[in-house]
């Protein structure tokens, strides 16, 4: 059965969550790239903490942490970049692929939503800075129950804001634990492996595996 209901995750997926350190990558200096790698595994292992001890900080908050442990951990970067990072995380370039695949969706009829670990400013600033303002029919923060990916409480927002059961939602993630944590749910997933990164979770399989959100019409 075809999906009538199309989900994606923001950070990864749609949005290059190295995009920021790249714009800066020459004041950065040669760790640039270690350094974007620690600020986004610190921002993922925050926000699991977090849920699993029940306290809640907001996304922006653990992001700002996160970078905070980045520059305290590279000697070489220079915490005056603190600012232009932040600014640049909250304007991260979208994938090459989105715009189209997600004007496609749309014109097929499919109603899009982000399920997003994100607050619902940093979400909308994405989503204008990627010119997608209008595109979807839901942006579903996690701030509404204070807990993160990948607690099925966050799938369900999906599923009552849209009065569905979960087999109706096809939900995308570049993260292979959040694909997972959406498998559990009962999503159909399609995991977007940009990376070749190895599998994982073999009890709890995607439906489907891209190396980018091109193709994903195809599927049905």
């Amino acid at each position: 059965m075809a999906c009538s209901i199309y989900a994606f995750d923001a950070y990864g997926t749609l949005f290059d969550v190295h995009a920021a350190v790249r714009r800066h990558s020459a004041a950065l200096g040669p760790d640039a790239a270690q350094f974007s790698t620690l600020w986004r595994a610190k921002q993922l292992e925050y926000s699991w903490v977090r849920t699993l001890a029940g306290r809640y900080q907001d996304f922006w908050a653990l992001t700002e942490q996160a970078l905070d442990f980045a520059f305290a951990a590279t000697p070489s970067a220079d915490p005056a970049l603190r600012p232009h990072l932040l600014e640049a995380y909250r304007q991260l370039d979208c994938y090459p692929e989105v715009p189209e695949l997600i004007r496609g969706l749309k014109r097929e009829g499919k109603q899009l939503a982000i399920l997003s670990n994100g607050t619902p400013d940093m979400l909308a600033s994405a989503v204008s800075a990627a010119g997608l303002d209008g595109c979807f029919d839901a942006m579903l923060s996690v701030e509404s129950i204070r807990a993160y990916k990948a607690d099925s409480r966050v799938y369900d927002l999906a599923t009552t804001h849209f009065r569905v059961y979960p087999e109706a939602v096809s939900f995308q993630s570049s993260n292979r634990w959040d694909i997972a944590g959406a498998t559990a749910f009962g999503f159909r997933t399609v995991w977007i492996n940009r990376t070749g990164a190895p599998n994982e979770y073999p009890d709890l399989s995607p439906a489907a595996v891209l190396p980018t959100l091109s193709g994903l019409v195809e599927l049905g």
